[in-house]
């Protein structure tokens, strides 16, 4: 039977009268706790889909954290997940309107209720998935959530299929073909880089910050951050990919979520010669204004503001939301433990030529580059920079960051401050690294 014509009690079974009725009354009902105390039934109040070529994320938020069953269905491939605790209500049934035609998993979502207390999730699939649930605490403006990610359980990019390695050992492995180290050059014998001869394929990493769950800094105007920095990413991808000798990877091509661990690994994965994080600033104070641009600091940051802005972009992965187990902590410790001293020098050497493109169209909030400790700068042998395009949480830069005139002139600046960067250093030649 096709996909599309699954009747809904296939998978949810029939109730019957006293069953309605025990469902209708319990309903009514608060749950009391072992104390004897009174706590509102959990009830749903957001959901929400979030459809890439990566992944596809279901997120239900709720008032109190959900439990869950699941169990997977073949010929036709199907997840069905329970939520205990909870009943039918206009959001969860509004899931099913929020599935599009292209979302590369998902044919169809159903939400109806199973039993009293139990509301039965039926995904049909397009294709076998690999599905990753967990729960999140509050966070933010967000309440509990229960998070669905369907994963491809075959991986047809390589470079998704190389990060593809939640069930392996090999975790923090580096690629078989990981990138030369620029090593600091001696003082008593510089090398003059800039009449080295390109004669390699240059591969940049650009990072447009947040996205999915996680919309970054939020406009006076209700304009997200994400949207912006992706639109000037894409520009910017457009200029590089002109040049003959350049090729450019986004960690985001879309509105979806990416752990600032796994942008680390991304880069690290191609081999990348430089890695470009896009933000859009926000402060406390809505007159705060200007561009900035921040390498990492091993030793704190350059001021309150810088440390203010580190710790707001490196809880990303607690409001995108990730499933952190045992593996991912050893990972989320070895990236802020590695050393930084063989990519330090290239990665203020770049953000001084960005510095002063950026500062061709706009203010400077800082006349020199800024330091702090972002996680996502992490990655131990690429340079790696950080620039703040402009203020969002300013209602006059907000107004810029949204015409695309100005997201156009910054990603041209961008654009002039990479290849200024690459004419005084070119990249050294990449060595194949011993294997173990």
């Amino acid at each position: 039977m096709p996909q599309s014509s699954l009747p809904l009690d296939l998978a949810l079974p029939s109730l019957n009268r006293r069953d309605i009725l025990r469902g209708a009354s319990a309903s009514l009902l608060l749950a009391v706790t072992p104390l004897g105390f009174a706590s509102p039934a959990a009830s749903v109040v957001a959901v929400r889909v979030w459809p890439a070529q990566a992944y596809t994320r279901v997120t239900i938020e709720s008032t109190v954290a959900l439990t869950f069953k699941q169990f997977s269905l073949k010929d036709p491939e199907r997840l069905v997940v329970d939520l205990e605790g909870i009943d039918i209500n206009n959001e969860l049934q509004s899931l099913s309107s929020k599935v599009g035609g292209d979302d590369p998993y998902i044919q169809q979502l159903r939400a109806a209720r199973n039993k009293p207390g139990t509301v039965r999730l039926v995904l049909d699939l397009k294709a076998e998935i690999k599905p990753q649930i967990f729960t999140l605490n509050p966070v933010g403006e967000y309440k509990h959530r229960l998070v669905i990610d369907l994963y491809p359980a075959l991986q047809n990019d390589p470079l998704l299929a190389f990060l593809d390695d939640q069930n392996s050992d090999s975790k923090l492995a580096p690629p078989a073909q990981a990138p030369a180290v620029n090593k600091p050059e001696p003082e008593n014998n510089p090398v003059d880089r800039s009449k080295m001869k390109v004669d390699r394929l240059i591969t940049v990493v650009l990072d447009p910050g947040h996205g999915g769950e996680d919309p970054g800094a939020v406009g006076p105007g209700g304009n997200h951050e994400k949207t912006v920095v992706l639109a000037i990413a894409k520009k910017l991808k457009s200029l590089l990919e002109n040049e003959p000798n350049m090729r450019v990877v986004l960690t985001r091509d879309g509105d979806f979520f990416v752990p600032l661990g796994v942008r680390v690994k991304k880069a690290r994965a191609v081999q990348a010669d430089l890695f470009v994080s896009i933000h859009a600033d926000a402060f406390t104070r809505p007159d705060a204004n200007g561009s900035s641009v921040f390498m990492l600091s091993e030793k704190g940051a350059s001021s309150s503001a810088a440390r203010w802005l580190a710790q707001t972009q490196n809880d990303a992965d607690l409001i995108g939301g990730i499933k952190i187990d045992v593996k991912d902590k050893a990972l989320a410790h070895t990236l802020m433990d590695l050393t930084q001293t063989a990519t330090n020098n290239d990665s203020m050497k770049l953000a001084k030529s960005m510095l002063g493109e950026i500062g061709n169209i706009n203010r400077l909030h800082k006349q020199n580059v800024e330091l702090a400790g972002f996680a996502v700068l992490k990655a131990p042998d690429i340079p790696s920079i950080l620039v703040e395009t402009a203020f969002i949480s300013n209602p006059q830069e907000e107004q810029k960051l949204i015409d695309e005139a100005y997201q156009q002139k910054m990603a041209n600046a961008l654009h002039k401050g990479i290849k200024r960067y690459f004419a005084k250093n070119p990249p050294l030649p990449k060595t194949r690294m011993a294997q173990s």
